[in-house]
């Protein structure tokens, strides 16, 4: 391949070269000194001996595309002197271990790219241990989760929230597994973090490269893939005891198995039961909200020349027994309802993967096919009592959706040749969604449906895409790209619900198009940061309202686009020879007619346009390695999200902030490693995080006060090549802070609603490789 490779040190080099050349790269800190200019045509071993040379390091295949580099110590000299002195030597600090992001849709140093991106590890995740969405928040900067339960939450980025229900706005937070999106306007499906490469965080509108549903960013999880000529298993145990709860546990296993020279097998399953923690005085239930997880994942990797194929197949099933609120009453809080509110959430993704790379450039093309079915109970008793003409024992509203997504998308690169660099892709999306909602109400003397809604959405969504960077000399460079798309919608509706409320049909199509850019400006250091200037857009489609016991007022039968502008100045820093890297970005958020998820009196939902909102802030991230043994890192936001204007006949007073997210949000992770023996080790971590008073709706003066929290785990570990055994404590000082207050739609504003965290848990993990 034709190179052209100028970096500052030889780990920047390594890095690099393995972007450009389509490998893996391991290990890289070995090699110390500057960085070899590779300029020319070269194999890949040709460019790494002449990157490697007088590095003090070597490296190793370990398959095809997979390289890993150690030191490489010199034979000690001869000692002339009759009685040696040995002086006293400091061991140096190695830097921090650089990590490759391809958010940005191709792969790239972590640090290099323009915009807010952090980046977990595989080792910090097994770590740390990290296994579901809401544990990422901790570790990453204005990464926020509601609480209402696993697969039932939503995801905030950026302290940009159009509400904390999850109704029939598209997502603010595009959640990928690997080069797929796996929701539109579900919640979050919490997938597992198991087998998991990195967990990738793109921040700010990400329009010009992912399109609609990425409003405020990106969440995604990168898995790992067959390994090639390599056989390797592994399985894994947790047990967890919850203070005044029932007990947790864990199984997981993987195993990689080559099928040929060039291909490979990689499969992994898992199965969950977290156990429940409330206790319901009603329905006289202890630990009520019990959930159970189970999935797994395949994929099939081979290469043949320049070529690769990934075939992969995932799938996950989450059943939770109740929701996670309790009700503010004398007394205290307590759990009072009158069933138990139940969901299920289940996931199914197939994918396949054709990617090629050369002197003429890269291609890409990903095909797949996702299934998403999610269903949900609630209580709604409370806010049927006017539909009663006698005691009203029990009010139920059941919903369920089926979402089906047939996507594809081509990306094409071109070669790395003199200063242009870009790409130009293709995207097709095609989804349907069937939805089913029920509202009963039994008395003394009979049970009646008094609002029944079959639905069925159709969704196309086509684009064309790209982006080119140019390099302007001295370390400048400018990137230009941008997204031409069109979505149509199709809504299909049938309403039957009896006096008093109206029966009717609905069938109505639209569609919506536009151009989402983004331009960008950066300035590379000397020491491997950069500066930068950033301007990105996103944007939702619109759509219809068919829901409510009569037929919505003109007003409220549709909901218009919303669109979103972010201006973003940032570094990236890396002094004390890399030891520290430092992350921080100042950004202002301009969002018109923004859509959110509203209810009727009667508890059913309609999607609004609620007016125009802004947020400015600074987001901070840092990690230190202060010793060899001893790692310390850090995150921040502060933040001002506010409603600047509001649309007519919501009633909301003047001042109003965005609901659910707070203005300052921080979290903290320490990290300390010591050898015990040649073959053990021992790990120390403690990492907590803070989540500031934010407010539960858009208007202040009905909306009580939440948040204002601290969250933290603490952890003590044993490793050795093939065992692990750790020892975790989450929430160690059994706070009962409110996380989050709106559970039941139905009941909201008649009762005061609180989500406790879960008590202190002790866990006990422990795996082994083979």
């Amino acid at each position: 391949m034709r190179l052209d490779i100028r970096k500052a040190t030889a780990s920047e080099t390594l890095i690099e070269l393995g972007v450009r050349m389509g490998v893996s790269v391991g290990g890289v800190d070995a090699c110390s000194g500057s960085g070899a200019p590779l300029v020319g045509a070269f194999t890949l071993r040709e460019a790494l001996d002449r990157a490697i040379a007088g590095r003090g390091c070597a490296y190793a295949f370990v398959d095809s595309r997979t390289i890993r580099f150690s030191p490489v110590r010199p034979a000690p000299r001869p000692q002339i002197v009759a009685r040696p002195v040995t002086p006293a030597v400091v061991e140096p600090v190695a830097p921090l271990a650089p990590l490759i992001v391809t958010a940005g849709k191709r792969p790239a140093r972590l640090g290099s790219l323009p915009g807010g991106v952090s980046v977990i590890g595989s080792p910090q995740l097994q770590d740390t241990g990290v296994g579901e969405t809401a544990s990422v928040s901790r570790q990453t900067a204005g990464f926020i989760t509601t609480n209402l339960g696993a697969a039932r939450n939503k995801i905030l980025l950026r302290g940009l929230s159009d509400g904390t229900f999850t109704g029939r706005t598209q997502s603010t937070v595009g959640t990928y597994l690997d080069d797929l999106p796996v929701n539109y306007n579900a919640p979050d499906p919490d997938l597992r973090l198991i087998d998991v490469d990195r967990v990738e965080v793109l921040r700010g509108p990400q329009g010009a490269l992912y399109g609609g549903g990425s409003l405020s960013g990106i969440y995604r999880i990168v898995t790992r893939p067959p390994e090639l000529g390599v056989y390797a298993a592994s399985a894994g145990t947790t047990f967890a005891d919850t203070e005044s709860g029932s007990n947790s546990y864990r199984f997981e296993g993987l195993v990689n198995v080559p099928t040929s020279a060039q291909s490979a097998l990689r499969a992994m399953i898992y199965h969950d039961v977290d156990g429940g923690y409330l206790d319901d005085v009603n329905l006289r239930l202890s630990n009520v909200d019990r959930t159970t997880r189970r999935g797994g994942r395949v994929a099939w990797r081979a290469e043949r020349g320049e070529w690769e194929v990934r075939l992969g197949a995932a799938g996950q099933s989450v059943s939770s027994k109740d929701t996670q609120y309790v009700t503010l009453a004398p007394g205290g809080p307590r759990r009072a309802n009158q069933v138990r509110e139940n969901h299920r959430n289940r996931l199914g993704q197939t994918s396949l993967k054709v990617s090629g790379a050369g002197d003429w450039g890269r291609f890409e093309s990903v095909t797949g096919y996702v299934t998403h079915k999610f269903a949900s109970r609630y209580d709604a008793t409370l806010a049927l009592t006017q539909f009663a003409e006698e005691g009203l024992e029990l009010g139920l509203y059941d919903e369920s959706s089926r979402v089906r997504m047939a996507i594809e998308d081509a990306l094409y690169t071109g070669p790395e040749r003199g200063r242009l660099r870009w790409m130009v892709g293709a995207f097709a999306a095609s989804s349907i969604e069937e939805g089913d909602a029920e509202l009963r109400v039994r008395t003394s003397n009979a049970t009646r449906t008094i609002y029944n809604e079959d639905r069925k959405d159709l969704l196309n969504e086509y684009a064309v895409y790209g982006e080119a960077s140019y390099d302007l000399g001295g370390g400048w460079k400018a990137a230009v790209g941008g997204r031409s798309f069109k979505t149509s919608v199709h809504t299909r509706s049938y309403v039957l619900a009896p006096s008093p409320g109206v029966s009717r049909d609905l069938d109505r199509k639209a569609s919506f198009s536009g151009f989402s850019p983004k331009i960008s400006l950066q300035r590379d250091l000397s020491g491997g940061g950069m500066i930068y200037v950033l301007t990105s857009e996103g944007y939702r489609a619109g759509g219809f309202n068919s829901g409510g016991l009569v037929t919505p007022s003109e007003t409220r039968r549709t909901f218009r686009p919303d669109h979103l502008r972010n201006y973003e100045l940032g570094a990236t820093l890396t002094p004390f020879n890399a030891r520290l890297n430092l992350r921080t970005a100042l950004f202002y958020v301009d969002w018109r007619d923004i859509q959110t998820d509203q209810y009727f009196s009667s508890g059913l939902s309609y999607t609004a346009n609620i007016g125009d909102g802004r947020n400015r802030g600074v987001e901070i991230e840092a990690a230190w390695r202060a010793t060899g043994r001893l790692t310390v890192s850090g995150n921040a936001l502060f933040n001002e999200p506010k409603l600047t204007r509001i649309a007519p006949g919501f009633g909301i007073g003047a001042t109003a902030s965005l609901p659910g997210v707070p203005d300052v949000s921080f979290g903290s992770l320490i990290t300390y490693h010591r050898p015990l023996t040649a073959n053990a080790s021992m790990m120390l971590t403690a990492e907590t995080g803070y989540i500031g008073r934010s407010r539960l709706t858009f208007d202040p003066r009905y909306s009580p006060s939440m948040g204002g929290y601290y969250t933290g785990k603490l952890s003590a570990q044993v490793m050795t090549d093939r065992w692990r055994a750790a020892m975790f404590v989450s929430n160690p000082w059994n706070s009962s802070s409110d996380t989050f207050a709106y559970g039941n739609p139905f009941s909201f504003g008649q009762v005061r609603q609180v989500t406790p965290q879960r008590p202190r848990t002790w866990s006990l993990a422990l795996s082994a490789n083979f």
